[in-house]
């Protein structure tokens, strides 16, 4: 079983100027990469979508289990991926990952 080091991206939702926008919050998480797909999704593009199929599963500290319904994204394999699902397997959160992530992210420093 593969290993994953990278960071979970929350966004919380925050009202600026009568506009609502999610604020992007990154933290570092260690877990295990229990299964590794990848798919292209035809459509009606020039090129197709890729996307992946894999599960990511982390151990819960209390900011994760409180900010559940906020992760927006993990990164992985140099990228961000956007989080479909996640199910609850206490003590742990096991992440599925879908297509790239192309929403807002944390200023750069």
């Amino acid at each position: 079983m593969a290993r994953y080091h990278g960071v979970i991206g929350f966004g919380e939702p925050v009202e600026t100027g009568g506009v609502w926008e999610d604020v992007i919050t990154e933290k570092p998480y260690s877990g295990n990469v229990i299964r590794n797909t990848r798919r292209l999704e035809n459509g009606t593009k020039v090129n197709d979508d890729i996307s992946v199929g894999n599960s990511i599963s982390v151990v819960s500290d209390p900011y994760l289990s409180g900010h559940i319904f906020a992760i927006r994204y993990i990164s992985w394999a140099g990228a961000l991926w956007t989080v479909s699902e996640v199910e609850v397997q206490s003590p742990r959160l096991t992440l599925r990952l879908g297509g790239v992530y192309h929403g807002p992210t944390p200023p750069t420093p």
